[in-house]
């Protein structure tokens, strides 16, 4: 047998990245469906933009009067979130971890997590000592993560949900 043959079942990692956009798009598709029906039975004015960024269905619904639909801190933007991720399982089988945005909330709080996780670095660093941050939910937690990796520290998640925190270790 010729070694150009692949094995039965098995995708190429060229095949294996289209099906995997395939469903994300699918995910983002299914998601702006439920959303854009939620935005129609509150009578909301908004747009929908479908993306995907870090191998997830990404999804921004910007315009109107939509301060009401993030909550004070997030709270009612996480729990649509979870509730659009809820609505696409529902109809593709397969759990989601679609993120939702409005209003540029959560590109927002990125920005400012990325800020505090630098200037966190730069004190670990200067004091070699690690430093342990208030309670954060696990999109911020990634956040503080991924900017600690970059910056080349470790940091490492303690304690349970909702008090669930980062700590920012010293090289």
């Amino acid at each position: 047998m010729s070694e150009d043959l692949k094995e039965v079942g098995k995708e190429s990692p060229q095949e294996e990245k289209k099906s995997l956009a395939a469903r994300l798009e699918e995910e983002g598709d299914v998601a702006a469906d439920y959303l854009e029906g939620l935005l129609d039975i509150a009578d909301l004015d908004g747009d929908i933009e479908i993306g995907i960024e870090n191998d997830r269905a990404s999804l921004v619904i910007e315009g109107g009067e939509l301060n009401h639909l993030v909550g004070k801190s997030g709270e009612v933007l996480d729990a649509l979130q979870e509730l659009t991720r809820l609505a696409v399982q529902t109809s593709t089988g397969e759990r989601s971890r679609l993120m939702l945005d409005i209003d540029g909330f959560r590109a927002e709080k990125r920005e400012s997590l990325a800020e505090l996780a630098e200037k966190t670095a730069e004190a670990v660093k200067s004091s070699g000592e690690s430093i342990k941050l208030q309670p954060m939910n696990a999109f911020e937690r990634k956040i503080i993560h991924d900017t600690i990796q970059k910056i080349g520290l470790t940091s490492e998640s303690e304690g349970e949900d909702p008090d669930r925190c980062v700590v920012v270790l010293p090289s």
